[in-house]
């Protein structure tokens, strides 16, 4: 032992310190522990180094934590260290962290109230938990449920639930939760509604006895016990509710911040309702009873509001109006009375003012005097042996008096509503067994305690007895059953104080005898107490300060009484005259009632048993006890002895289960979890107690496979030997040296407490180990390939380096040499360079002297010759320019009034501009303006290139007139020469001279001004083009653009209509799929009550002897749709001969039958509307997909409607053809000689004459047809021209609406629209040629596909037989005539719907008239094959002539033998009406699936069935048909139901009930269904009925075998799928084994086998082979293998939710590896495309979930977009599962998975937890032909069928 502790409290190690706020505080030792130390060096998670003191006495160390892999275990007894801080940490780990509300402690289920509705209750979660063992699953108040309904039936024992706990903790909601599970799986839901009533009966007794505390707003002031009743098929039908504890002080008194119960304050909430206002009330405010509290309102509730239900309840319950208004008026009279004012008269008397209103209220509500009540409120009355007094009360004891007797008359109205609700619980069926729900206070301790509290720890007391030998007892048990050595375990027994409480002279018994003491008081009771006990017994003490009070150490604490008031609650005094009063009321019967029981006034010490009265207790009545004068006497202490015996005895005689609920904090905070107060009610419920008692022994229990494969690593090879259980023990000799640790079990290894923890760190140090080994071998691989890595890349760099060192030094030589060279030729450069610049610097400079000089020289003689040319030309200048100034200005004028007009112009266009009409006009005004402005630019453009001339022809004037000068100038000189001599012309012609150079200068400066304006205008004209050249421009843009937002905007609406019909399309998917499984499961309803009704009917017929007349025979004109509702003769006879036995039954109780009948006729109803909805969705859908086919069918009803009227026509037609037949057979027969039938023969001639009729009138018919088709064609061309002119006006106007009205205000609007409708008619020409391109191409492609159609008809019709030809033609013509005009409809539906039905008449009237000559053509051709055989055997006694050569000799016409052709099978089978049953039977009834499927053709029996049918159409037989059907329907329901469990039958019929449906389809004659028929196949179709009603009828026959299928194949598969896909280790050695609990040991079913997944795959095969080799249709295969798949998928995911053993890493790989085998299986199968792997992907992810890496924000991400097929509950509720199973993974951490809910916040989902595993995909039955042909089938001697006759 010292070894051990030694190696267990070492470095590292943590343990549990004592901590006054935390309770426990974890700690970590820093140092080893030796045996001498006096302390324990510690640090605490906070880094606190502390130094913990060890006791030098008893040297205890802490308490070592557990493993990290044992935290948040479902059961506290699987810890290995088994103790108060382990417990706690434990309970608080899965509590905060996981939000795990339930826990197992051994026997008990641990809840600890969340504060906060969880969605852990739904009807899913109910039926996961059905029918599983209680170890298998995660903890849950639905496991102890069904622990004890599955023990109630499998030990024919009762059982009991103790739900216990204080007040807040949730015990009333985990009772009703257990109530509903037992409801709910025991099919009580829709038949007795027990658990409807007792849900309904919350509201009352929650009124009536619940009331506002400190510590909950909602609690409960008594106890109850449910007892359930169930019969023999372990139904729920009945329950009895008896109550205990109620807190009547409650009534007349409360502490602050507390209430009185609810009902007091929902009437006065409700006081100003009409029904209520002589009740007199006004606000809780005004009434004693109801202020004291201080606390009237409570938050969040309304009073009014919980009133009406709480009536509401009362209606449900069978207590009508008037007993309600009389309760209602007892509880305003209670709250009256208590505001009756009592006054002082003197020191020994009171009395009560007169005419007070309360009191008088009172009188008037109970219908009692006012003198009578007031007289003995104040007085009582004394008896003696010989008189009787009357004495009057002090103020004090008269307000007692008051008090008590409203607690009195409220303990009796509470017991009389109890007495009530039972009624309405009770049933007349005898009850076989029942479960108790005990729903009880919990220990109770305050800082005053009084008689309330002694009597709730007293119970408490006597139950924790009970627990406790419960507890020893199963231990006992165990041991036993493994025969390991039993030594009784000491544990904690408190009968010594129950012994305190109830023995002679107890507690109890004093208190009797001081109650029955005349002067007896609370003090001289106390004095008793303390000599009598205070030195005998241990268990009671005296406190130090005071002398009336006592303490009592119970079980869970130490609790002080204070003495007051204890006797005179014991006495539960009630003044004998007021209860007289109150029985004398005449006027109000309810009160009467009340107190009807009471004989005698109530004594002193008490009340009856059974009523309550009592401080706090309220006893249901024993109806079955003697109420004697003795029993009237018996204390209120008294009672509650008793009443708590026989709940002790009751519970004793059932097997208990065991539920302790725990309140987490005082605040009602959800999931917020105080240590102290947990602690504290851990130890009041006893779970601490039941950890003691398990760690006494042996705690730990581990089967020898587990441990096997958990310590497997302790073992050394050697060691394993084949014996398991041989291994265990060697090994464990070996790591355990104490053989007192451990036991040796026939199954399991028991360990004493903390040996699973020593085992777990050698296991862990052995890994530890192993890994160090594993790292150093890996390090030192990589180390050595890291070294001789970089050692490689060092030579290498070393090569490198120097080559390049060497490279270096070579190209520095190099460079130096290179240097010197250009350095020479370097300067050579510059110094020649320098000198060339000096060279090029001086030429240059010589140029351009030179340049300037003659440039100067230049310039001077061009200004000389240019002014002379400008004087000439200035005057002719300033000419133009005057007329150019005076255009300019009319111009001007001509814009201003051209502008005026315009405006004008404009404003009216703006009012014109928003009507569609003018927008056109508008725009061709537009296109003119542009026009014009146009040629304006290109006027001005030809006036620039005008001016431009006049400058160029200017310029070439002004050098002409320059030469013209020159030589004027020269010839000047010459004459100045001569003036030389004429010295008088001298002054003249300087004067001339001057005046030129004057008007030179003028002609230069006009030049100059001529030429600017030039400059600018000619700059006004570029801006003006580049402008416009802009405007242009952003017209184009803005054209483009609008192009495109057109386009886009085309695009856009064209993928949003995309879009919309996509949605549209899977809305009405999703709806159909919808509507038909409603569809699908209202079948299913429907056959299960119609099995159930006919169970009723067989045992109503064997529960009479009387005999059964012949059947009654239906109506045959009754609809073939109700036939699914007929039933054959048998059953006909049977419900005769039920009604005829209603006289002999009469005495039966056959309201269920009735109510069964009403409910089937309801559901038939239902169903029927629910076909009718259904198809109205499925018209829908076939209306959103094609319209145009709807249409047809109206065009189609006028051709019924037509048809109607030419019957009249064909029956006229008829009786003529008969009549010629009459006279053609009198001619024939009315001859006497022999060549009568010769050709020549009058009736010969008739006959020819009819034929030729006929042919003529084929060839009116044919050229009708011809002139109708030319017709339709001319109209169709016509109908497309025109849609073809007003296609681009249309396409017009639809753009014209995108117009936007604010462009009109802007000044270029007209450019912009002329553009872009220019550019759409240019569109809409080219759509137009483009449409008109691809009709051309359609209509080649039809004209192609035409022609082939006529030459591949003309190749069938030269193969028919020649009467056929003409037939076969004009119902080729008369289809393609009938496409046509469907083409047409749909081209223009409204210009042609008159001549559309005209034309459709033409055609039926074509229909009829061809139809009637071929019936008339083919009886004909009948007759005359029989004359013509007639005829030649009249003819053939005549004799042979003989002829010469040369000559004609007449010879008699020999008679020709038309032989009768032998007439082949037409897949017909005949059989007479009397072998219809014998058919029946050895079809269906009687036939061997299996022998049937390997031997012959799949289908046969439907094909048979087909063929009869067939024949009786052929017969035109309705009674026949009808009859056939029916049987065959009721057989196949018949053999389904009396073998619907067996897989191969179901599967067969399934099968075959499919190919008789599509044999039905088949062969109806529709085009839809004949498409892949052969010609011989369409000859065979059905021609007499229709049968769409009876194929409803069929199909829905096929979706109840379809849903039996599956839920056969379920049962088979639902053993198997969590033992293989979760359990089973496919993967061997992945998964880790953990320690177990004790509900691991105490299933409930013993192990039956073991299933892998091998056993799964087997079974999916030979599901697949066997409905292979039944011809199942391969569509349905894949549905069936995809609901197996969904089936497989859903447990699983359920399963791994609900236990959190499964959720690690290893079983994630596990179960991804099972699915993968899933999927192999389903690729061998080619079923991958059948949807199956998608019903598994939640699982999938599910796994991945396990798998993936759970810390970081990015893990969060890809774990959010990963398992989108996972809900948020789901993944959140995987995460908090999630368990490591070794110590080397780690926990998912709280705050990953807050940001994993804050990151799926925003999605829309359904809340729920589980998926719905009895979800059934709707089945949908594809049409599938069979190209078998019904001829060629034989029927096999083995059938026994030989009375069928081929046909």
């Amino acid at each position: 032992m010292n070894r051990e502790l030694e190696y267990m409290f070492v470095q590292s190690a943590r343990v549990w310190i004592p901590d006054a706020e935390e309770v426990w505080k974890s700690a970590e030792l820093t140092k080893d522990y030796k045996n001498d130390d006096a302390s324990l060096q510690l640090m605490l998670e906070d880094g606190t180094t502390i130094d913990h003191k060890l006791d030098p006495k008893t040297k205890n160390l802490p308490y070592l934590r557990n493993p990290d892999i044992l935290v948040g275990e479902n059961d506290l007894t699987a810890l290995s260290y088994l103790h108060e801080p382990a417990v706690l940490h434990n309970l608080k780990v899965r509590f905060i962290d996981s939000k795990l509300i339930y826990t197992y402690c051994g026997i008990v289920l641990v809840a600890i109230n969340p504060y906060e509705t969880l969605p852990i209750y739904g009807t899913d979660i109910i039926n996961a938990y059905s029918g599983q063992n209680m170890g298998d699953m995660d903890p849950h108040i639905f496991a102890v449920a069904e622990e004890a309904y599955k023990q109630m039936a499998r030990d024919e024992r009762n059982q009991s639930i103790i739900v216990s706990g204080e007040s807040g903790a949730g015990k009333t909601v985990s009772a009703k939760y257990a109530m509903r599970y037992f409801a709910t799986v025991s099919g009580s839901a829709s038949e007795a509604n027990v658990e409807e009533k007792v849900l309904a009966s919350n509201p009352i007794m929650e009124a009536i006895g619940n009331a506002k505390t400190t510590r909950n707003d909602n609690s409960s002031r008594f106890g109850k016990y449910i007892e359930i009743g169930f019969d023999n098929r372990y139904r729920i039908i009945g329950a009895n509710m008896r109550t205990y504890l109620l807190e009547k002080s409650r009534v007349v008194f409360q502490a602050d911040e507390e209430r009185n119960y609810h009902i007091f304050y929902q009437l006065c909430a409700s006081a100003n309702q009409p029904e209520f206002k002589n009740l007199r009330l006004s606000t809780a405010n005004d009434f004693l009873y109801t202020r004291q509290g201080r606390s009237p309102v409570i938050e969040g509730v309304d009073d009014a509001k919980e009133l009406r239900t709480t009536r509401h309840a009362f209606t449900l319950l069978g207590i009508n109006e008037s007993y309600q208004i009389g309760l209602f008026q007892v509880l305003a009279a209670i709250l009256h009375l208590g505001n009756v004012e009592i006054k002082d008269r003197d020191s020994d008397s009171s009395l009560i003012a007169p005419n007070n209103r309360h009191l008088t209220a009172f009188c008037e509500l109970v219908g009692v005097t006012y003198q009578d009540m007031s007289q003995w409120l104040c007085h009582r009355k004394l008896k003696t042996a010989t008189e009787t007094y009357i004495k009057p009360l002090p103020r004090l004891q008269a307000t007692n008096a008051r008090d008590a007797l409203s607690k009195h008359i409220y303990a009796k109205l509470f017991n009389w509503i109890v007495e009530h609700v039972n009624k309405a619980l009770v049933t007349n069926v005898k009850q076989h067994s029942f479960i108790g729900v005990l729903d009880i206070y919990g220990f109770e301790t305050f800082e005053i305690n009084s008689f309330e509290q002694f009597c709730i720890n007293y119970a408490n007391e006597k139950l924790q007895q009970q627990f406790n030998m419960h507890v020893f007892k199963l231990e006992q048990e165990e041991y036993m059953k493994e025969q390991i050595p039993w030594t009784l375990i000491d544990f904690y027994d408190n009968q010594p104080c129950i012994n305190l409480i109830e023995a002679k002279m107890g507690i109890l018994d004093l208190l009797d005898e001081e109650c029955k003491m005349p002067k007896g008081s609370d003090d001289s009771w106390a004095q008793k107490l303390y000599n009598t006990h205070l030195k005998t017994c241990s268990l009671f003490e005296k406190p130090r300060m005071s002398n009336r009070a006592f303490i009592i150490q119970h079980f869970a604490d130490k609790v002080e009484y204070q003495c007051e008031g204890f006797l005179e609650k014991n006495k539960d005094t009630v003044n004998e005259e007021q209860i007289h009063v109150l029985k004398a009321s005449k006027k109000f019967d309810l009160l009467v009632e009340l107190f009807q029981d009471e004989e005698k006034a109530t004594t002193p010490t008490g009340q009856v048993p059974g009523t309550g009265g009592r401080t706090r207790l309220s006893i249901k009545p024993d109806k079955g006890r003697d109420t004697s004068s003795k029993e009237h006497k018996k204390t209120v202490g008294c009672q509650f002895r008793n009443s708590l015996q026989m709940l002790m005895e009751t519970l004793n005689a059932t097997t208990p289960h065991y539920v302790r609920c725990i309140k987490p904090n005082d605040f009602k905070l959800a999931f917020s979890f105080d240590p102290k107060r947990a602690v504290q009610q851990l130890r009041a419920c006893g779970v601490l107690e039941t950890i003691r008692i398990s760690a006494a022994g042996f705690p730990s229990r581990w089967t020898y496979q587990e441990f096997f494969s958990r310590y497997r690593v302790l073992m050394k090879q050697k060691d394993v030997l084949p014996d398991k259980k041989l291994t265990c023990k060697n090994v464990l000799e070996k790591l355990v040296q104490d053989q007192d640790k451990y036991q040796f079990g026939k199954t399991k290894i028991f360990f004493r407490a903390g040996q699973v923890a020593y085992l777990e760190k050698l296991r862990a140090d052995k890994l530890r180990a192993a890994c160090i080994r594993i790292q150093k071998t890996i390090r030192c691989w990589l180390a050595r390939k890291k070294y001789l890595r970089q050692r490689s890349a060092v030579i290498t760099i070393q090569r490198f380096t120097r080559g390049y060192q060497a490279r270096c030094l070579v190209k520095f030589m190099r460079r130096t040499q290179a240097a010197t060279v250009i350095q020479k030729y370097q300067r050579m450069c510059v110094e020649r360079k320098r000198y060339r610049q000096k060279q090029a610097a001086a030429l240059a400079m010589q140029t351009i002297l030179r340049a300037y000089m003659a440039r100067q020289k230049y310039q001077a003689l061009l200004r000389e010759h240019k002014a002379v040319i400008i004087q000439k030309h200035v005057r002719g200048w300033l000419a133009r320019c005057w007329y150019k100034c005076c255009l300019e200005a009319i111009v001007y004028l001509q814009c201003c009034i051209r502008r005026m007009r315009a405006k004008r112009e404009l404003k009216k266009l703006k009012i014109e501009a928003r009507s569609v009409e003018h927008f056109k006009k508008l725009n061709k005004g537009m296109e003119n303006k542009i026009m014009q402005l146009q040629r304006k630019i290109d006027e001005q453009n030809k006036d620039n290139r005008v001016i431009s001339e006049k400058l160029v022809s200017l310029e070439s004037s002004y050098a002409s007139e320059s030469e013209r000068m020159r030589g004027e100038l020269g010839r000047l000189r010459g004459v100045e020469e001569d003036a030389k001599n004429k010295a008088n012309q001298v002054s003249s012609l300087l004067e001339e001279l001057e005046k030129l150079r004057k008007e030179l200068s003028v002609t230069q400066q006009e030049k100059k001004t001529i030429e600017d304006w030039a400059q600018k205008y000619r700059d006004e004209m570029e801006k003006m083009v580049s402008e416009l050249k802009d405007q242009n421009g952003l017209l184009k843009k803005e054209k483009d653009d609008l192009n495109k937002m057109i386009q886009e905007q085309s695009q856009q609406m064209t993928e949003k209509m995309t879009r919309a019909i996509a949605q549209e399309t899977q809305q009405l998917e999703t709806d159909l799929n919808e509507e038909r499984s409603r569809y699908q499961n209202l079948l299913t309803e429907h056959l299960r009550l119609e099995e159930k009704y006919d169970d009723l009917k067989e045992e109503l017929a064997h529960s009479t002897n009387v005999s059964k007349p012949g059947h009654r025979r239906t109506d045959s004109t009754h609809s073939s749709n109700e036939s699914e509702y007929t039933y054959n003769s048998e059953y006909a006879e049977l419900e005769d001969g039920s009604r005829v036995g209603e006289d002999v039954t009469r005495g039966m109780d056959t309201s269920l039958t009735l109510k069964l009948q009403k409910r089937v006729t309801e559901l038939e109803q239902e169903k029927q509307s629910l076909r009718n909805e259904l198809e109205n969705r499925e018209e829908q859908f076939q209306r959103a997909r094609a319209r145009d086919d709807a249409q047809f069918r109206k065009a189609r009803g006028a051709e019924l409607e037509y048809e109607s009227l030419k019957r009249q026509e064909l029956e006229s037609e008829n009786k003529k053809l008969r009549h010629d037949l009459a006279e053609m057979r009198q001619s024939l027969l009315g001859g006497a000689a022999a060549g009568t039938g010769a050709p020549g023969s009058p009736a010969y001639k008739v006959l020819l004459d009819q034929l030729n009729a006929s042919c003529e009138e084929l060839e009116v018919r044919k050229e009708e047809v011809l002139i109708l088709r030319s017709q339709l064609v001319s109209q169709k061309e016509a109908m497309h021209h025109k849609e073809t002119m007003t296609e681009p006006s249309v396409f017009a106007q639809d753009v014209n609406k995108l117009k936007d009205a604010d462009e009109l205000k802007q000044a270029y609007v007209g450019l912009k629209d002329t553009n872009r409708l220019l550019e759409q008619q240019l569109q809409a020409q080219r759509r137009t040629y483009d449409s008109e391109v691809e009709s051309l191409r359609g209509e080649l492609q039809n004209v192609k596909e035409e022609n082939n159609r006529q030459q591949q008809l003309l190749a069938q019709n030269l193969q028919l037989p020649p009467e056929a030809r003409i037939e076969a033609s004009l119902q080729h013509e008369i289809t393609r005539l009938t496409n046509e005009n469907l083409e047409l409809m749909a081209d223009d539906p409204t210009a042609s719907r008159e001549a559309r039905v005209i034309i459709l008449r033409r055609m039926v009237d074509l229909m009829e008239q061809l139809e009637k000559q071929d019936r008339t053509i083919r009886k004909l051709k009948k007759q005359l094959k029989v004359y013509s055989k007639r005829i030649g055997e009249m003819g053939a006694g005549q004799a042979e002539g003989q002829t010469s050569p040369g000559q004609m000799v007449e010879e008699p016409i020999h008679p020709v033998n038309i032989p009768r052709r032998e007439k082949d099978f037409q897949g017909m089978l005949e059989y007479k009406k009397e072998d219809e049953m014998k058919l029946v039977k050895n079809l269906i009834l009687e036939l061997k699936p299996r022998g049937v499927a390997v031997n012959l053709i799949p289908g046969l029996p439907a094909y048979i069935l087909f063929m009869c049918l067939r024949h009786a159409d052929y017969l035109n037989d309705d009674q026949k048909v009808r009859t056939l059907l029916t049987s065959t329907i009721n057989s196949i329901k018949k053999i389904l139901k009396k073998r619907g469990d067996d897989f191969e039958t179901v599967s067969f019929w399934l099968a075959n009930t499919c190919r008789f449906l599509h044999c039905l389809k088949q062969y109806s004659g529709d085009e839809a269904f004949m498409k892949h028929n052969t010609s011989r196949q369409n000859e065979h179709c059905l021609s007499n009925f229709d049968l769409a009603e009876y194929r409803q009828v069929i199909s829905d026959l096929a979706i109840q075998i379809y849903q039996q299928l599956v839920k056969c194949m379920e049962n088979i598969l639902q053993p198997m799928i969590v033992s293989g896909m979760l359990e089973h280790e496919t993967i061997q050695g992945v998964s880790g084994v953990k320690p177990t609990g004790l509900r691991k040991r105490t299933s409930s079913i013993a192990d039956e086998g073991t299933y892998t997944l091998d056993s799964i795959l087997r079974q999916l095969s030979a599901f697949h082979s066997t409905m292979c080799q039944h011809g199942t249709d391969p569509e349905l295969i894949k549905q069936v293998v995809k609901q197996l798949f969904y089936i497989i998928g859903a447990v699983t995911l359920n399963n791994l939710l609900l236990r959190k053993d499964m959720c690690s890493w290893s079983k994630g790989m596990q179960i991804r590896y099972n699915v993968s085998q899933l999927e192999e299986w389903l690729r061998d199968k080619g079923l991958m495309n059948c949807g199956a792997k998608e019903t598994l992907e939640p699982l999938i992810q599910a796994a991945q979930l396990l798998q993936v890496k759970k810390k970081t924000e990015e893990d969060a991400e890809a774990i959010c977009s990963m398992c989108h097929a996972l809900t948020t509950a789901q993944i959140v509720k995987v995460l908090n599962l999630y368990t490591p199973v070794n110590e080397f993974e780690e926990r998912v951490s709280v705050a990953f998975i807050r940001t994993i809910q804050t990151r799926l916040r925003d999605r829309s989902e359904s809340p729920q937890l589980l998926m719905d595993t009895k979800m059934i995909y709707p089945v949908t039955f594809p049409f599938s032909p069979s190209s078998l042909a019904l001829e060629t089938i034989q029927i096999p001697t083995s059938l026994n069928l030989s009375f069928l006759t081929r046909v």
